[in-house]
């Protein structure tokens, strides 16, 4: 049987020695498998390859260069098989939040290289009857990734250029008909980081936390394609999904649990773990 340590442990599964440091002048700004790293050499007017680390050429010296240099590289990749899932979004990529960001890149290649990425995630929750119910969605079949795997109601990646706010009221229009009037009281409530890798990819990744408090009468609707169908669970009812299997998207098991610690659902009472989980929605590749 799964518990929950189980989901922070698959999130949490980086085996850093299989990579090398990505840097771009004094900072290192991702991870990159040797072998991938290798593959590199071919643009040595873009990469400096040496045996602890690759790193982008000096003579990109500004946002402006680093950007389209490394987009001219992530195209020929992806024509060659090696970059899939092209969004045609671009990601800042940069140590720390609210750094400046150091150039942008397509959000499809940011695990390949190892690039911390940023996302919005949201609870959308109902009180009834003295309890509390959230509101779980199921991704499209036709999804690239995670296809058909339970989700939070509302979430999406954070692109250069947008705030983060305007970043999960758009979301929240997107993916689940919520009117701007409703969905401007969502509420920030927190971060959780994770290092995950899934093959020779690495996603040293942070979430932005969000929650919403729904009135009862409000169903929840897709207009993106990106979602087959929202229910509403009673919260004991999401708990023992995750306690007991691995129906939701790996990341989205952290941000429900950090749900249930805030809103009492998990205590230090009932909740033998509480303290092994509670730390371990904060871990990173730092």
């Amino acid at each position: 049987m799964m518990g929950y340590l189980d989901h922070i442990g698959a999130c949490n599964n980086a085996d850093l020695s299989q990579f090398l440091p990505f840097v771009a002048g004094l900072q290192r700004i991702g991870w990159l498998d040797r072998s991938f790293a290798a593959r590199l050499a071919a643009w040595p007017d873009v990469f400096v390859s040496q045996p602890e680390q690759v790193g982008l050429s000096p003579a990109l010296d500004d946002f402006a260069s680093r950007s389209a240099a490394m987009d001219g590289v992530l195209r020929e990749l992806a024509a060659a098989g090696e970059v899939t899932g092209w969004r045609g979004e671009a990601y800042p990529v940069m140590r720390n939040w609210r750094d400046a960001p150091l150039l942008q890149m397509e959000r499809a290649a940011c695990p390949r290289f190892g690039v911390r990425a940023w996302g919005v995630h949201m609870n959308g929750y109902v009180r009834r009857d003295g309890g509390l119910y959230l509101w779980v969605a199921t991704r499209a079949k036709d999804k690239p990734t995670f296809p058909g795997m339970l989700d939070n109601m509302v979430a999406g990646g954070q692109p250069i250029g947008i705030g983060t706010r305007d970043n999960i009221i758009k979301e929240c229009a997107e993916e689940a008909r919520i009117p701007r009037e409703l969905a401007e009281s969502v509420q920030p409530v927190g971060a959780l980081s994770y290092c995950h890798q899934a093959g020779d990819t690495l996603k040293p990744d942070q979430i932005f936390c969000y929650d919403l408090e729904l009135p009862g009468d409000f169903t929840p609707v897709n207009q993106d394609g990106e979602v087959d169908r929202f229910d509403l669970w009673p919260i004991e009812e999401v708990a023992a999904r995750i306690r007991e299997t691995a129906d939701f998207k790996f990341n989205c098991n952290l941000v429900i649990l950090d749900f249930m610690i805030r809103h009492g659902v998990l205590n230090p009472e009932n909740e033998p773990d509480y303290m092994a989980i509670a730390h371990g929605l904060h871990r990173s590749a730092d």
